[in-house]
């Protein structure tokens, strides 16, 4: 039981390390902050890990990622979403890629887009110039949905795969 913590645990803070690395490094800077792809990462732990693990991963690789780059202004909206855009995928299941899974996307992309409007609108206290963040964000969650879909197709096949060989190999 203690390996499997440790396994969870370490999985954990990969995945973290990629949130932040996709997120701090790997971004379009836009009119008040950055367009990036770390969200993908986000749903793949948020479908692979215990939920406090998820959340944890999300609010570590995305935090480091604002206040690393120059942007700790927004680290408190990140926090709070990327925490909330866990809660509707599920895990522990044989697939990554399932219909909820895909449905999930659906209320994770009204978090996202809302959240950070309103956030902006409050830091800018100016809700119509707010409106000029929502393509960026809109594209954000897009390339990381097409990202997340496309990695974790992989995964399931290439599970499905060992799955195949383990059975043919069984006398």
């Amino acid at each position: 039981m203690r390996s499997k913590h440790l396994q969870t645990l370490c999985l954990a803070g990969l995945f973290s390390a990629a949130v932040f690395v996709l997120t701090a490094y790997l971004h379009i800077p836009s009119h008040t902050g950055y367009t990036h792809v770390g969200d993908a990462v986000i749903f793949l732990a948020a479908t692979m890990l215990p939920l406090p693990y998820a959340v944890s991963t999300a609010v570590i690789g995305a935090a480091l990622a604002d206040l690393l780059t120059g942007y700790a202004v927004w680290a408190p909206a990140s926090i709070l979403i990327k925490a909330l855009i866990v809660l509707p995928f599920s895990h522990g299941k044989d697939r990554i890629i399932t219909v909820r899974n895909l449905l999930s996307l659906v209320p994770a992309v009204a978090l996202t887009v809302g959240g950070y409007y309103l956030y902006e609108a409050i830091l800018t206290q100016n809700a119509t110039a707010a409106l000029l963040g929502i393509p960026g964000y809109v594209t954000q969650f897009v390339l990381s949905s097409v990202l997340f879909v496309a990695v974790g197709t992989a995964i399931d096949n290439i599970k499905k795969r060992k799955t195949k060989r383990t059975e043919i190999s069984k006398p």
